[in-house]
């Protein structure tokens, strides 16, 4: 759209709409009175524009929707991209900046799936080519938001914001990327609470510092400290706790920006460009079909005012598709990143992670020395630590590394730690460090009374592994926060229940699977530890695992649900004559066996 300002004396202006698709040629729109040109005219604002003499409302938004889009234009070219998920990655020259510095490229020497890859030889893809993606798709949604609705007044700082809050989102991870925050740190450290996204908030600060980024920031329109903060705060949350009677936590945007923390780590629903570039990128790698289609998303993509803050919402018919995508999260956990193979040897890596702790020693600042866990405290020495450390422990001839150097050539051997089985417990439990080991110690102890065997077996031959499997908010239906609109009416926004959508879907949202393994490997004890397994399972009142019946024949179950009942759960219901038979004066007969005697 043509947009001619004519800004005369006093209040009366004259607008004249052109053609509606350039806003590029906006003349006259400062008169000499007011003086404001060149870079002036980036930080006008509604206010102002209402000040020169400018009454309609929708010119305004217009005007500054231009202005906005006209200061997009940037001196140096974006840099391009092939990128096997999305194709042709367009990225503005201030992230490439932050690209081509040692703290991001280290993302190419850390697995974005850790163990999984050996397990899935497709599975080979870094934190790096990860990030990337994040910042586009991140990039992505928000111009989507903006061309949508010019209202919103995205401007081109919160652009870049988001694309850079986007690619430094995993700057804070570790070897093997969550086994080293969720496995190893735990307990190498157990006394401290970290997490890689409190890593990567150190890490953006480093990396801004240590190559000198924040005159290059500047120079490209963000105004600091406030951009930063909010950049750091769309990766980790509000950075300060809040404070009585503070409504909005945060501090980089306000209130009705509410959005914009809602596109690359989205803490009230879970759906954000992470997950997208995430889902797409591993099941590309892991020969596994990918359900969800963020491209459609985006084209339905819009922001509704929600009790007072603005959040993204999407059409209602989306809704099946939602509870799809979450449902591809439940599966690529279940089929690929808890594959009972890939904790076993992830369980081995912390293993021998932790045997090697005291022995590696990387530099610091100014000299100083820390180990694989004290690393996380000081960001220098983060930076060198990647995978790399694997190769390090395995190629090492130092006698003080020898046994985790045995672990990790037992891994690249095959030689695993079996699997006795999973089973799960009727009610969700609360678990600790502490938890597992009693848990180690009562299966040594599990010795079922009718055994013969004189193998003794020790806590520490077994692992205990406890996995959650959800939608990504424990418990919760996270489809029960989002919000949608209709298609008569896209400015109001509603919530759909999952009894609106259909019967099938779940009833429960998550899920506890414990898993125990065993390091010996010779047969009698290994035969031996799969009984004790099944009599703690039946002690602690836990399911019955699939093959306890050939495990343990002689074991006698203590509820009705271990029954060896060959007719199926849902026979009775389907034959109501077969169901009384099984009745005894009301109550439902059970059989004691385990396994039927010939």
């Amino acid at each position: 759209m043509h947009l001619e300002v004519c800004c005369v004396p006093a209040a009366s202006v004259c607008v004249l709409p052109f053609c509606c698709c350039d806003f590029s040629c906006i003349c006259l729109f400062c008169c000499e009175a007011q003086r404001i040109t060149g870079v002036g005219l980036r930080y006008l604002n509604d206010a102002d524009l209402k000040t020169i003499g400018i009454e309609c409302l929708g010119v305004r938004l217009r005007i500054l929707h231009s202005l906005r889009k006209l200061w997009q234009i940037d001196t140096e070219a974006n840099k391009v991209f092939n990128d096997p998920i999305h194709g042709h990655v367009e990225l503005h020259p201030l992230l490439i900046k932050i690209i081509d510095t040692p703290q991001f490229q280290r993302l190419r020497n850390i697995k974005q799936l850790g163990g999984t890859y050996f397990v899935f030889p497709g599975a080979s893809h870094n934190r790096f080519e990860h990030s990337i993606g994040v910042g586009y798709l991140a990039g992505q949604l928000v111009q989507a938001l903006n061309e949508r609705q010019p209202e919103l007044l995205i401007c081109h700082r919160d652009i870049l914001c988001v694309q850079i809050a986007g690619l430094c989102h995993d700057l804070g991870h570790g070897p093997f990327s969550h086994m080293f925050d969720g496995m190893f740190i735990p307990k190498a450290r157990p006394q401290v609470n970290w997490k890689h996204e409190t890593a990567s908030l150190d890490m953006f600060d480093h990396l801004v510092e240590s190559n000198g980024l924040k005159v290059v920031m500047e120079d490209h329109g963000l105004v600091l400290p406030e951009d930063l903060d909010f950049i750091k705060e769309q990766i980790a949350g509000p950075l300060s706790t809040q404070t009585p009677g503070q409504k909005w936590p945060y501090k980089g945007r306000p209130e009705d920006k509410s959005f914009l923390y809602e596109i690359v780590a989205n803490k009230r629903n879970g759906i954000d460009v992470d997950k997208w570039d995430y889902f797409a990128r591993d099941c590309y790698h892991l020969g596994i079909q990918n359900n969800f289609d963020y491209q459609r998303f985006l084209k339905f993509a819009r922001v509704c005012e929600v009790d007072g803050q603005k959040h993204i919402c999407t059409r209602d018919k989306e809704v099946g598709n939602l509870y799809d995508m979450f449902h591809t999260r439940n599966c690529l956990h279940r089929r690929a990143y808890q594959h009972k193979v890939c904790n076993i040897i992830e369980n081995m890596i912390t293993e021998a992670f932790l045997k090697a702790d005291p022995y590696i020693q990387i530099e610091g600042t100014e000299g100083k020395m820390f180990t694989l866990s004290t690393a996380i405290d000081d960001m220098v020495a983060y930076t060198k630590l990647t995978d790399y450390v694997f190769e390090q422990i395995l190629n090492s001839s130092s006698s003080e590394l020898r046994e985790a150097r045995e672990i990790l050539h037992n891994i690249v051997c095959r030689r695993l730690y079996k699997c006795l089985g999973q089973t799960q417990p009727d009610q969700t439990v609360t678990f600790s460090q502490e938890t597992i080991k009693i848990w180690e110690q009562e299966l040594s102890e599990s010795t079922p009374q009718n055994s013969s065997s004189a193998v003794s077996l020790q806590p520490q031959d077994f692992i205990v592994n406890v996995i959650v499997m959800d939608y990504g908010m424990k418990e919760k239906n996270p489809i029960n926060n989002v919000r949608f609109y209709c298609k008569n009416d896209p400015n109001k926004a509603i919530q759909i229940r999952k009894n609106q959508v259909s019967k099938l879907l779940p009833e429960h949202f998550a899920e506890q699977l414990i898993r125990v393994y065993f390091k010996k490997t010779d047969n009698e004890s290994l035969e031996a530890a799969k009984k004790h397994f099944v009599q703690w399972c039946m002690n602690k009142n836990f399911s019955k695992p699939q093959d306890g019946d050939i495990i343990a024949p002689e074991l006698t179950p203590l509820k009705a649900s271990w029954c060896n009942n060959n007719e199926g759960e849902n026979s009775d219901e389907a034959n109501p004559e077969e169901r009384n038979k099984n009745l005894v004066n009301g109550q439902k007969k059970i059989k004691t066996q385990l396994f039927k005697k010939k």
